[in-house]
């Protein structure tokens, strides 16, 4: 199943069985509000601290996306989930009472991506039938973590995303369904040297980049192969930057390129600056808007490549760069 440097291709290709996501009260405000599964109007989801409710977040999807695919959390072999809080405690706090066997991952906002290629890469191998992935964010923790606390009411800049508070999560399995993992392309950390981490989009659009033309050559094909290549959040920066990068390989993906943290909010009427981000925001996108367009047929094959910006608060105190990651996940109509 070896495909290229950096790719698989699945001989036995996984399924998407079933999928569910939880928002909040902005989220639902925004252009996909009406498709998401849970649209809570309290951002604390009934708790009292933002930590709290990103755990409480992430079980409900997980929960929902098990009661859509008709399932008992004892039915799945392994639950790959992440977060952007450290030690991914929203994960292991909110995961805690499904009592299924888990791996904690970390890719920042590719998270998803990551979650979804080791669960799909863990069916196709026979390690278990079902596989849950899960990722979330919230705009109140990640704030928190790795800014400054929203009683401070700092100016943030243009360039600057807005972090979704959403879980996405993913039932990866044997059983049938209209949507199959066919290939993933798991990226490399690529380090520009940039340093301003309310830009995360200008770090983020170089690891896309390098990701989509290692799909591209692994595969032998050419944009015009996907109806769409769909990126986690690059936003309205980062696209640009994204556009660039590719013209100067020669390769031009402007026509069918999607962004999802362009896609959640409307820049006109909500005040998100350069877009989402968060692992939320990929994840909710792909459950609610881009799962539906393939399981309709509309899109026959898309390449999903959510992106992260690998920092943390101690190396951005310490001056270090923000190096950027993403991972490639095929996704074909069946």
């Amino acid at each position: 199943m070896i495909q290229g440097l950096q790719s698989i291709a699945f001989e036995n290709s996984p399924y998407i069985v079933e999928s569910a996501s939880v928002v909040g009260k902005k989220e639902g405000e925004g252009p996909l509000g009406s498709m998401f599964d849970m649209v809570e109007e309290n951002d604390l989801f009934g708790e009292d601290t933002w930590e709290a409710a990103e755990s409480t977040m992430q079980k409900q999807a997980c929960v929902l996306a098990l009661g859509k695919a008709h399932m008992e959390a004892g039915e799945i072999r392994y639950l790959f989930g992440g977060d952007l809080l450290r030690q991914g405690v929203a994960t292991s706090m909110g995961v805690e009472e499904l009592n299924i066997p888990m791996f904690g991952l970390y890719g920042a906002c590719s998270t998803s991506g990551e979650a979804i290629a080791l669960a799909s890469m863990s069916v196709a191998a026979g390690y278990g039938d079902n596989m849950l992935a899960v990722t979330s964010s919230h705009f109140g923790s990640a704030e928190k973590e790795f800014r400054f606390p929203l009683g401070y009411a700092n100016q943030r800049p243009l360039s600057a995303h807005w972090t979704v508070t959403g879980s996405g999560a993913f039932v990866v399995g044997t059983k049938r369904s209209h949507v199959r993992v066919t290939g993933i392309t798991v990226g490399k950390i690529v380090d520009y040297g940039l340093k301003d981490s309310q830009n995360m989009g200008a770090c983020m659009a170089p690891a896309a980049c390098d990701t989509i033309l290692r799909n591209l050559e692994d595969f032998g094909r050419t944009p015009d192969d996907y109806n769409r290549i769909v990126t986690g959040d690059l936003g309205y920066v980062g696209q640009s930057i994204l556009f660039d990068l590719m013209r100067g390989k020669n390769v031009d993906i402007k026509k069918n390129h999607m962004d999802c943290g362009m896609t959640i909010y409307d820049q006109k009427t909500q005040d998100t600056h350069a877009g989402g981000s968060g692992c939320g925001c990929a994840a909710v996108t792909l459950s609610s808007y881009i799962l539906p367009k393939l399981a309709r047929g509309e899109w026959k094959r898309i390449l999903f490549v959510p992106t992260g910006a690998l920092m943390s608060t101690v190396s951005f105190n310490e001056g270090e760069s923000v190096p950027g990651i993403a991972h490639g996940i095929v996704l074909e109509h069946c």
